[in-house]
């Protein structure tokens, strides 16, 4: 089975740093896309970044968090990263890594793209 633990919520200050990470387990993830959402009470989950294991190591952020956040994802480790720097209060949010097989570069920070889920890491900016 297929098993993502996201761990590095806190709470901080606005203008603060952060630095999430997705630990995963079960499956060879070369070739596949990996990402993060978040969800804020009463609001829709969104992404926030995602990236193609392959051999492009394509990223893509939404303007959102272009600027501030920096996925990476280290294949010996199996964990995905989320550094997030200059925090806002509207980042507050549960925070979920997602996984999914794709044989081509054609990741889309979509949610119904990932099959595969963590439980979340709040993270909360005041």
């Amino acid at each position: 089975d297929v098993q993502l633990v996201e761990s590095g919520g806190d709470s901080v200050q606005a203008g603060g740093s952060l630095r999430l990470s997705c630990a995963a387990s079960g499956r060879n993830y070369v070739k596949w896309c990996m990402g993060w959402f978040r969800q804020a009470p009463g609001k829709e989950r969104d992404g926030v970044a995602d990236i193609y294991t392959g051999d492009s190591r394509t990223v893509y952020y939404p303007d959102s968090v272009k600027g501030r956040f920096a996925i990476s994802q280290d294949n010996a480790e199996n964990t995905m990263y989320l550094q997030m720097t200059s925090l806002k209060t509207d980042d507050t949010a549960m925070y979920y890594c997602a996984a999914a097989l794709q044989p081509s570069d054609e990741c889309l920070l979509i949610e119904s793209q990932y099959h595969y889920w963590g439980q979340g890491t709040q993270v909360t900016v005041s």
